[in-house]
C-alpha cells in the first residue's frame, strides 16, 4: 500500500468520523429545540453533559383556540397493562407529564402533579406519565416514593408518546407538561418544572369550564 492511498484512507476516516459528530450534534440539538427555556440545556450539551432536564421555573406557553392544530393521535399501554387512547379521552382534558427518575426536577414536581390531579378527580380531566427513559422497576419505585398514582407510560424504547406530540408545541426537554383539551388539541405547554400548582390549576380549569379564549 503507498503512501497516498493510506493517507487518502486515513482522510477518508476522519471525514467519516466528523460526519458522525456532526449527526449526534445536531440530534441533541434538535431534542433541545429553539426555546429560549431551553438556554440552560444548550449549554449542557455544549459542556458537554447529557443531564437532559431544564431545572428552574418552566416556561408556559398557551394556543389561542382558534390557533390550535389536528388532535393529537396516541394508542399505549401504561405500565399496569391499560390501554391509553387519545380518541378514547376526547371530552376529557388530558395532562401530559413526561419524566424519568434521575431528573431532580420531576422529582421536585411530582407533589404539584399530584396536587392539581386531586382537585380535579371528581372532573373531566385525565392524568398520564411518560417516562422517557426508565424500565418498569425503576419508574415504579418513582410513584411508589412520590405517590403517583396516574397512569405511566414507557416510552424510552419506541418513543411513540414523544412522536405523537411532536408538533409545533413539543415536549422539547424534560420535564415537560402538556394539556390537551377535549377536543384532543395542544392547548398548553409547560416546559421544565411546574413549580407550584396554581398555574397548571388555572390551565386545566380554562379548558374545563370553556374559559380559554
Amino acid at each position: 500500500m503507498t503512501r497516498t492511498t493510506r493517507t487518502n484512507r486515513a482522510r477518508v476516516t476522519r471525514l467519516r468520523t466528523a460526519g458522525a459528530a456532526a449527526i449526534a450534534l445536531a440530534a441533541a440539538l434538535a431534542l433541545v429545540g429553539c426555546s429560549s427555556s431551553n438556554d440552560g440545556l444548550a449549554a449542557q450539551y455544549g459542556k458537554g453533559t447529557t443531564q437532559n432536564y431544564i431545572s428552574g421555573t418552566g416556561a408556559v406557553t398557551e394556543v389561542a383556540a382558534d390557533k390550535r392544530t389536528d388532535p393529537i393521535d396516541f394508542t399505549a399501554k401504561s405500565m399496569d397493562g391499560d390501554e391509553l387512547s387519545a380518541k378514547a379521552m376526547r371530552g376529557d382534558v388530558v395532562v401530559i407529564n413526561f419524566w424519568y427518575a434521575g431528573c431532580p426536577p420531576c422529582r421536585a414536581e411530582a407533589g404539584y402533579l399530584n396536587t392539581v390531579q386531586d382537585e380535579f378527580a371528581d372532573d373531566d380531566v385525565y392524568f398520564i406519565g411518560v417516562n422517557v427513559r426508565d424500565e418498569a422497576g425503576t419508574a415504579k419505585a418513582f410513584e411508589r416514593k412520590f405517590g403517583v398514582d396516574y397512569p405511566t407510560v414507557l416510552d424510552a424504547r419506541s418513543g411513540a408518546m414523544q412522536l405523537a406530540l411532536s408538533g409545533d408545541i413539543a415536549p422539547n426537554a424534560v420535564p415537560t407538561t402538556i394539556v390537551l383539551d377535549k377536543k384532543g388539541r395542544v392547548a398548553a405547554r409547560v416546559l421544565g418544572a411546574v413549580d407550584g400548582p396554581s398555574i397548571l390549576k388555572t390551565l386545566v380549569d380554562d379548558e374545563l369550564t370553556g374559559k380559554a379564549s
